[in-house]
């Protein structure tokens, strides 16, 4: 064994035993749709004393998460979002309509001297003759007029006591009195002799006056204005530093009341413009379908892998689960939330890291049976070798699927950034399971005799059924490039077509609305629920069915009283009813996001290209963000004829898709590069035949890969993952298409359409070709 090859060992072993002890030791964050919660994003708003900016939302984030403790909350999350937006993550909070009460409510508490009631309301009281101890400044204060907690309305002065002064609230119960509940407050020093004050002028007013009374405002609503008492005299007050807030309180609305005044006020005003519930058993299933899927699905692949390679295929297989071991453990110890689409990133980086394997032996094969007939490699050494060459194209390849991911995190938003993270870990543990894990325990395997002695149990020694295909029947590809061109052109326009006859099927994630999604205890028929909403008075309301007892109903912005109305004409047809997620998104988050998607679009195209541009040629980019586009228009164009949502998760499905894409193209034209530089100066078709004819096998075996676990999660994964293994088999069946048909079509339509055919401006490594015959095309 070499000195390489034990390093790989000791570092696989090494990251391997840290893995496992994370593992173990440590339990994953689970996101709310995993595990039932509410999800609120609050945008904040200027207001006529402050404005919506950095500092004053981190103010607004410290008022809330101190409201959010006193609600009682399990491990609730309070982050800043951008400029001027609060996220809000409430585990096991499954009834959002309290939280959001207490959390959108500005609470600005002010208490103020009453002046009277509205000349339009009732006459002034006579006013009393002036006394020494009464200001005389009532009349130049500023006034405002305010509906009272009886319905009627009062004319109020201006307010120099506040609820900053306010140290302590807490509610209390006063049974013996027939009180009921009210809210008591404890005033700091310097507020405790304004209100001292405050009572004092009131009490210069004679009892029942409307002037002796005393105006607490909660966000502009006077929801308590007591008399000072008959013994309180003109001048002295009420020398306590203590009051009480009295009314019609219940007991839940005097807890509430109290925690606002607690708490404190909000610098700037706020709104809800998302809101996401999911239901703790939504997110149980969505756990159980996704593990059934993974393991059938990663299970399929080991078994498709090793029998494709044999021996070298089961042990990929063995780096596969040390690859899943070291992915899970990353997310764990980096406390990368797990969501329902991270979750489905990481099912799918099973499949995509079969990829780099699956590269590296089958450029061994080639350097195994590239002297058949004459001394034949040693095994081991053809292994280095197919590591060796096949590195170039696992890292550019990789670094596509990057791009993408990091695009999902910086332009997406909620599920859709922790779908990218992992993401973007699964590429990253991917590449050093194949280059690491995969060839240590491959190389160990090549210094056994037995292995290197039996070609059919190593399986680098067989030529694979596909190679041997194409040997045998050596088809002249592209020798009518514009053939494929014509009908890639074809199958855009009827994709193009869908969307403008169907139309796309958007979210409420890009139009703004209400999503709720019920199951009843008895089987509802559609109509019979569409006719249900209709008589509630939501005739625009749009149902669907997933199954007997499953209803999918979407509305415009409604607010939670609707959302009872929905529930309660459901239960009418369908018995009990229970939510199981709720979407709510304001409509200027909604254009936010489709503007955001469309960013995330074109810097994706325009980072693929600068990316290939850089380490191919023009060309080449250009060919293959072309057959990038291809691979999205169709995909749009499919879910349009199928009337399928475009929604958040889609838009990550479709940002995989494109590094997919890539990266098969990637694949293609680092093998062209490869065999073009062997014989500069001449045409590009015949380097570009043989290259496409020796990454079919690469192509193929790794497609299968992806589908094994892309067909488990459509299967298996329930609703929630349905649409998403949707897309990405249309796109990995598109991209695999694509990569050969279109962009090798246009590259070769652009390279005849240069002057100097050869290739010249591209970046090739030194020792491409030494020791290998000129490559025509005829060996695969």
């Amino acid at each position: 064994m070499t000195r390489a090859t034990t390093v790989r060992a000791v570092l696989a072993a090494a990251v391997l035993l840290v893995s496992l002890f994370v593992t173990l030791t440590m339990s994953p964050r689970l996101g709310l749709d995993l595990q039932g919660g509410t999800r609120l994003v609050l945008q904040a708003k200027d207001s006529p004393t402050a404005k919506a900016d950095r500092e004053s939302t981190d103010r607004t984030v410290e008022v809330l998460r101190q409201r959010i403790d006193a609600l009682g909350v399990a491990e609730p999350t309070v982050t800043r979002s951008g400029e001027d937006r609060v996220l809000i993550e409430l585990p096991d909070v499954t009834d959002p309509r309290e939280a959001a009460e207490v959390l959108g409510r500005t609470a600005q508490l002010t208490f103020h001297p009453v002046l009277g009631v509205p000349d339009d309301a009732a006459p002034d009281p006579e006013p009393e003759p002036e006394s020494e101890s009464k200001p005389d400044s009532e009349s130049e204060s500023e006034e405002l007029v305010l509906p009272d907690e009886s319905g009627g309305r009062l004319r109020l002065g201006a307010s120099d006591l506040s609820g900053a002064g306010v140290k302590d609230a807490r509610a209390e119960f006063d049974g013996q009195r027939g009180a009921g509940w009210s809210v008591s407050l404890d005033f700091r020093d310097d507020a405790s002799r304004d209100w001292t004050r405050l009572t004092g002028e009131a009490a210069c007013h004679p009892p029942q006056d409307e002037r002796r009374r005393v105006a607490i405002v909660l966000d502009e609503k006077v929801i308590s204005s007591p008399q000072v008492s008959p013994s309180v005299t003109c001048g002295a007050g009420l020398p306590s530093g203590t009051t009480q807030i009295t009314g019609s309180f219940s007991a839940d609305e005097a807890k509430n009341l109290a925690l606002l005044i607690k708490g404190g006020a909000l610098p700037v005003p706020v709104e809800v413009v998302e809101q996401r519930t999911v239901g703790p058993t939504l997110g149980a299933e969505a756990i159980s379908a996704s593990a059934r899927a993974a393991v059938i699905g990663a299970g399929l692949t080991a078994l498709f892998i090793t029998f494709v390679y044999r021996l070298f295929g089961g042990l990929a297989a063995l780096a596969l689960a040390g690859y899943t071991l070291i992915s899970y453990a990353a997310l764990v110890a980096l406390g990368v939330t797990l969501t329902l689409p991270g979750l489905a990133g990481f099912v799918l980086a099973i499949g995509m890291a079969v990829d780099a394997n699956v590269l590296a032996f089958e450029r061994a094969r080639e350097e195994y049976a590239s002297r058949s007939g004459r001394t034949s490699r040693p095994l081991r050494s053809a292994l280095a070798a197919g590591f060796r060459n096949a590195r170039t194209a696992v890292v550019d390849s990789n670094v596509t699927t990057l791009l993408a991911a990091g695009l999902l995190f910086g332009l997406g938003s909620g599920p859709v950034k922790g779908f990218g993270v992992t993401l973007a870990i699964g590429v990253l543990v991917s590449m050093f399971s194949a280059l690491v894990i995969a060839r240590a325990l491959t190389e160990m395997a090549a210094g056994s005799r037995f292995v290197t002695d039996f070609p059919g149990v190593n399986g680098i020694g067989l030529r694979g059924r596909v190679r041997t295909y194409l040997t045998r029947r050596a088809p002249q590809l592209f020798r009518r490039s514009r053939r494929w061109l014509g009908v890639s052109t074809v199958v855009v326009a009827l994709a193009v077509l869908g969307v403008t006859l169907r139309g796309l099927n958007l979210g409420v994630e890009f139009t703004g609305g209400r999503l709720m999604e019920y199951t009843t205890s008895r089987p509802v028929g559609i109509d019979t629920a569409r006719t249900a909403l209709a008589d509630a008075g939501f005739a625009d309301a749009e149902v669907t069915t997933a199954g007997e007892r499953e209803l999918s109903v979407r509305t415009g912005d409604t607010g939670d009283r609707a959302e009872a109305a929905i529930r309660d004409a459901l239960s009418a047809e369908g018995g009990a009813t229970t939510k199981v997620r709720d979407d709510l998104i304001g409509p200027s988050l909604g254009d936010e996001l489709r503007r955001h998607a469309l960013i995330a679009l074109g810097i994706a195209v325009g980072a693929q290209l600068l990316y290939l541009a850089v380490r191919f040629r023009w060309s080449f980019a250009v060919a293959s963000v072309t057959a990038m586009v291809h691979d999205v228009v169709i995909l749009v164009g499919v879910f349009a004829w199928l009337g399928r949502p475009i929604d958040g998760i889609f838009l990550a499905a479709l940002l995989t898709v494109i590094g997919y894409s890539v990266n098969d193209s990637v694949v293609v034209f680092d093998r062209v590069r490869e065999l073009w530089a062997r014989r500069p100066g001449s045409p590009l078709l015949p380097a570009a035949r043989a290259a496409v004819l020796q990454t079919v096998p690469r192509t193929v075996n790794t497609g299968m890969g992806a589908l094994f676990i892309l067909t488990a999660l459509a299967v298996l994964g329930g609703d929630s993952l349905r649409d998403f293994a949707l897309a990405l088999l249309i796109g990995i069946c598109v991209g695999t298409y694509s990569s050969v048909f279109t962009a090798v079509p246009v590259a070769l339509e652009m390279e005849s359409r240069r002057k100097d055919g050869g290739p010249t401006g591209q970046r090739q490594r030194p020792k491409a070709g030494r020791g290998r015959p000129a490559d025509n095309g005829a060996r695969v």
